[in-house]
C-alpha cells in the first residue's frame, strides 16, 4: 500500500527540492519530513496541507483520493456525473418539472437522512434530480414566498452536495458547490445558509493550509448569525467548533480552546445533538471536537485517553462518530499504542463503514500501525483487506 509519505517524496523530487528545503518551506522539522517519507510517522491533515502548499500541488494528489478502486467495488457511483453536469451548467441549470413542495422536502429529508446514517452513495444518487427539480420550482413559483422556499431547499441541497463530495473523495468539486450555495443563499432573507457556506469554505481553505483566511471567514460567519432561535444557536455553536479545528490546524491552541469554551456554553442546556441546518451540533459533538483540538495542537496522549473514554450520544450522526474513532486511532498511534489504534479503527468501521473505507486518515493510520508492529496481526491484515489497501 502506498502511503502519503511516498507520494510526498515523489512530488518533492519532481519539484527539485531536498528534504531540508521542503521542511523550510512547509514550516515542519526535517526529522518529521524524513519520518513521514519513510513511513515511520503518519501524515496528519495539517501536515498534508502544509506540504501540498509548499509543493504547489493539490492535497488530493498526495492522498490519492478519490479511491476509485474502493468506490468501484460497490458498483458505479450513481449521481456523480450528473452532479458534475449540474455544476458545469452554473447559473444555466436545466430545470426539471418539480413535484409538490411536500415531495421536494421529503426528497431533501431522504438525502439528509442518508448522510446522517453513513449512506453517502445513496445521497449522491438522489441529489442531481432534486437540484434540477428545485430550479424548476423556483422558475414556476407564483409568489415570493414559494420562490424563497424553493431557494431555501436548494441551499440545503447544496450543503448536502458539498458533504457528499467531501466524503467520497471528490473535494475538487466542493468549490463549485459552494459557489452555487452562495448564489442560492443570496435569493433568501435567511442569512443562516450564507453562514453555513462561509463555514464550509473555511474547511476547504483549511485543507489547503490557508488557516488565517479560514479563521476570518469563521468569525465573519459568527457575526452574521442574527438571533437566538434554536437553529441559530446550533449554527453559532457549529461555527465555534469549526473555528476550533481551524485554529488547532494552525497550531493556535489557546484560540482553539477559546472556541471550544464558547461552543460548550451554547451546548450546555441542550439535551440532544441538533441537526438543524445539518450542523450535528450538541454536547457530544463539542467533546468530540475538544479531543480533536488536543490531537491537532496539544497532547496526543491526552487526546487518545479522553477520546477513548467518551460515551457518544446515540443520536450523533454516524459519520461524526466514525470520524471521532478515526481521530482516536491516530492519537493512539502517535502515543505509541498501535494495538489500541487498531481497536479504535474497528470502532470507526462498526459505526460508519462507508466513511471509514474512504477517509484518507484511515489509510495513513493503518500504514502507521503496520510500520509500528513487529509482526502484522491477523486483525490488522483483515482490516487492510476490508479497506481495500493491502499491506
Amino acid at each position: 500500500m502506498e502511503h502519503v509519505g511516498q507520494a510526498i517524496a515523489s512530488e518533492r523530487k519532481i519539484a527539485g527540492l531536498s528534504q531540508r528545503q521542503l521542511a523550510a518551506r512547509s514550516n515542519y522539522s526535517l526529522s518529521l519530513i524524513k519520518a513521514v517519507e519513510q513511513g515511520r510517522e503518519p501524515a496528519s491533515p495539517g501536515f498534508v496541507a502544509a506540504v501540498a502548499a509548499a509543493l504547489r500541488v493539490d492535497p488530493d494528489r498526495l492522498q490519492g483520493t478519490p479511491y476509485l478502486e474502493t468506490l468501484a467495488e460497490d458498483g458505479p457511483l450513481e449521481g456523480l456525473a450528473e452532479l458534475r453536469a449540474v455544476l458545469a451548467e452554473g447559473s444555466y441549470v436545466q430545470p426539471l418539472e418539480p413535484p409538490s413542495r411536500p415531495e421536494l422536502r421529503a426528497s431533501l429529508a431522504a438525502v439528509e437522512a442518508a448522510l446522517h446514517n453513513d449512506r453517502t452513495r445513496r445521497a449522491m444518487a438522489l441529489l442531481p434530480t432534486l437540484i434540477r427539480q428545485l430550479y424548476g420550482a423556483a422558475a414556476q413559483a407564483r409568489t415570493d414566498s414559494e420562490r424563497a422556499e424553493a431557494y431555501e431547499i436548494l441551499c440545503a441541497a447544496y450543503v448536502a452536495a458539498e458533504n457528499a463530495c467531501c466524503r467520497l473523495g471528490y473535494s475538487s468539486l466542493t468549490a463549485l458547490v459552494l459557489d452555487r450555495l452562495d448564489w442560492a443563499a443570496s435569493h433568501i432573507d435567511d442569512t443562516c445558509y450564507a453562514v453555513r457556506s462561509l463555514m464550509k469554505r473555511s474547511r476547504l481553505l483549511m485543507a489547503h493550509g490557508s488557516t488565517e483566511v479560514a479563521l476570518t471567514l469563521v468569525d465573519r460567519g459568527l457575526d452574521m448569525v442574527p438571533g437566538d432561535s434554536e437553529g441559530e444557536r446550533a449554527l453559532r455553536g457549529y461555527g465555534n467548533l469549526r473555528g476550533a479545528i481551524v485554529a488547532a490546524r494552525g497550531l493556535r491552541l489557546d484560540l482553539a480552546e477559546n472556541y471550544i469554551d464558547h461552543a460548550r456554553q451554547i451546548a450546555a442546556p441542550m439535551k440532544h445533538e441538533s441537526n438543524l441546518y445539518t450542523t450535528d451540533f450538541g454536547p457530544g459533538n463539542v467533546e468530540v471536537h475538544a479531543c480533536a483540538v488536543e490531537l491537532e495542537a496539544g497532547d496526543p496522549s491526552k487526546a487518545a485517553k479522553d477520546g477513548a473514554a467518551l460515551h457518544l450520544p446515540a443520536d450523533m450522526a454516524a459519520p461524526r462518530a466514525g470520524h471521532h474513532w478515526q481521530d482516536n486511532a491516530r492519537a493512539w498511534l502517535m502515543s505509541g499504542k498501535p494495538d489500541k489504534a487498531l481497536v479504535a479503527l474497528n470502532k470507526a468501521r462498526a459505526v460508519a463503514p462507508q466513511q471509514t473505507r474512504l477517509h484518507p486518515a484511515v489509510r495513513e493510520t493503518l500504514h502507521g500501525i503496520a510500520a509500528a508492529q513487529r509482526r502484522q496481526s491477523d486483525s490488522l491484515l483483515g482490516f487492510a483487506a476490508w479497506l481495500g489497501a493491502p499491506l
